[in-house]
């Protein structure tokens, strides 16, 4: 018989319920992958460049402070190779 304290007690309905929920969130990222992707498409359909668009978006997610640091170095390393 398998005590209920032991942290290793394997039930197979919550082994399963575990199991099915983690399938349904893959199904729901794929959906949601599937969707960006329309988006993105309908976005170059309209002139807009999804590379930048894509970067944009990534910019949004970082602060302010960390943006600004980054541009600092790429502007010092492009004049250090006579890019500026």
């Amino acid at each position: 018989m398998a005590d209920a304290n032991d942290p290793y007690n394997v039930t197979a309905d919550e082994l399963r319920q575990f199991i099915e929920r983690f399938e349904q969130l893959e199904s729901e990222k794929k959906d949601v992958a599937e969707q960006q992707k329309e988006l993105m498409a309908e976005a170059k359909g309209r002139g807009y460049d999804t590379k930048v668009l894509r970067k944009v978006v990534a910019l949004r997610k970082r602060k302010p402070d960390e943006i600004a640091e980054e541009e600092a170095v790429l502007e010092l390393y492009k004049a250090a190779l006579g890019m500026s």
